[in-house]
């Protein structure tokens, strides 16, 4: 929710991109949505793997089924 009320807020400085005195801070704006849209996708993707993979959920659920409890 951060990243997507900070890119929001960057989205008019990053589209005014003619006007005089914008010269650093467009490109800048723009670098900085990439880097958060990035990095969302990332932790989005990324971190449920990495946790399926090493967090050992799969043997909890195995554990969980031959109880009788449903998971």
């Amino acid at each position: 929710m951060t990243a997507l009320a900070t890119g929001l807020g960057l989205v008019p400085l990053a589209l005014s991109g003619g006007s005089a005195g914008s010269e650093i801070e467009t490109p800048m704006a723009i670098v900085i949505l990439c880097g958060l849209l990035t990095a969302t996708a990332l932790n989005m993707l990324v971190v449920p793997a990495l946790y399926l993979r090493f967090g050992g959920v799969k043997e909890r659920i195995a554990r969980l089924a031959q109880s009788g409890v449903a998971p």
